[in-house]
């Protein structure tokens, strides 16, 4: 079949066919290309050259999961660290040994084990029936408050990131720097007790929020990627206050092990409850937090705009809105989100800097957002649920024997089959979405 040939149509303003005017010789390579702006398919692109990463197809895939794909990961994974469980006891590998003499002993025993593990690991999070008396039955949940409040925090900044399609992987250098600047001015200044607090959750979030839009100012000026930036400013934090702490006028201590001077009582977070409980005026900050990111991103005009870049940043640049001034805010409020949960270390629970101060925050708040599919109530459970995991580990491992790492390894498969959506529906013979076509 021949392809038929479209009838010269001489130009309005008398210029040639082909759109150049008499002795003006068309570039090498252009021949037949499309007009600025437009790729050879017709598609919009932008003026800048650029196309739409491949990361935003990633987190679209990765987000897609629904609520189901996600309770049954943590089901998954719960199963597999009980398989670990039973592996590392050594018990349970002696009755390997007659095995096939007497397989029901290797049950009982593995059945036991995993029972008593998890057990330990419900009772050191939620409530403890054995312990004396109610204080310390109900002790347990507050402490899964306190270690869920800074993963809250941190986890709304990194999910507001993937909707907006920003590989955000610099929450822990971001939550070290809301620590360094919420400790610094807990004990540097001295102000009335309600507003130093104030002051330095504020100050807190300017550390974190400046942290971040370092890497979206890069990213929207210079298009660097976004996770090697934020990954090599996690290192740089770290070494920013293992150098702080080494100066005079920072520390506070001339041990091995140095930390900064105690803050100031006006600067701690108020108790929610009476000693011995730990519950701080951080968890209602959480909760504030995930009221404001849903309003953002579900009722607000900025929030669309950081959506609609997410989903695809070609059509919403072609709709005029600004992906690169999208990018720094969305970094620089990110930021500001780690940077609290920095603050809720410092203000809430340790009353100083040390150099362990941000554990591994930044870092589970990833796991937290992904599990939460980055909407803010999901990244709100998921935040309780891995605080529960870290307050209960040491009940398991103190009574059973069980190590914690095995709390580790149940948190890295959750994030193996979050990021496998598919392998979880394989598993439980799930039907695959249904994708709706565009109009």
């Amino acid at each position: 079949m021949t392809r038929e040939t479209q009838p010269d149509v001489p130009p309005a303003d008398g210029a040639p066919p082909g759109g150049t005017h008499a002795g003006e010789q068309r570039p090498a390579g252009t021949v037949g290309a499309p007009a600025t702006g437009t790729s050879a398919t017709g598609r919009p692109q932008p003026a800048d050259g650029q196309r739409t990463p491949a990361g935003n197809s990633l987190l679209r895939d990765i987000l897609s999961g629904s609520w189901l794909v996600s309770l049954l990961s943590v089901v998954v994974a719960l199963a597999l660290g009980g398989v670990l469980i039973a592996a590392a006891d050594p018990e349970v590998q002696a009755t390997l040994g007659y095995f096939f003499a007497r397989p029901s002993d290797f049950f009982i025993v593995a059945w036991q084990t995993v029972s008593e593990a998890y057990t330990a690991l419900l009772r050191g999070s939620i409530f403890d029936w054995q312990a004396t008396n109610v204080t310390r039955a109900v002790r347990p949940l507050t402490e899964s408050l306190v270690a869920a409040t800074p993963l809250i925090l941190a986890g709304l900044g990194i999910a507001l990131g993937f909707r907006s399609g920003l590989f955000n992987i610099g929450g822990q250098g971001q939550v070290v720097l809301g620590a360094m600047f919420a400790g610094y001015f807990g004990y540097a200044l001295g102000l009335p007790p309600v507003i130093h607090f104030l002051f330095a959750l504020v100050m807190a979030a300017v550390g974190g929020a400046i942290w971040a839009g370092i890497a979206g100012v890069l990213k929207a000026r210079t298009g660097a990627n976004e996770v090697i930036v934020t990954i090599m400013l996690n290192s740089i934090a770290g070494y920013l206050l293992s150098y702080l702490l080494t100066q005079t006028w920072f520390k506070g201590t001339s041990s091995a092990n140095p930390a900064s001077r105690a803050i100031f009582a006006t600067a701690e977070l108020p108790a929610l409850l009476p000693a011995p409980f730990r519950l701080h005026l951080g968890f209602v900050v959480a909760i504030l937090a995930t009221l404001f990111v849903w309003w953002l991103l579900e009722r607000s005009t900025l929030g669309f705009e950081f959506r609609a870049v997410g989903e695809n940043p070609d059509a919403a640049r072609t709709a005029g809105i600004s992906v690169g001034r999208v990018t720094v805010l969305v970094m620089i409020i990110a930021g500001a989100l780690a940077g609290l949960g920095g603050a809720a270390q410092v203000l809430g629970t340790e009353g100083k800097l040390t150099g362990g101060v941000a554990g591994t925050i930044g870092f589970d708040a990833i796991t937290v957002a992904l599990l939460g599919r980055s909407r803010p109530l999901g990244t709100f459970l998921a935040g309780l649920l891995f605080g529960a995991f870290k307050a209960g580990g040491y009940l398991m491992q103190s009574q059973t024997g069980t190590p914690i790492d095995i709390v580790l390894v149940v948190q890295s498969i959750i994030v193996l089959l979050i990021a496998a959506p598919p392998l979880v529906r394989t598993i439980f013979r799930l039907p695959a979405p249904v994708k709706k076509e565009a109009a």
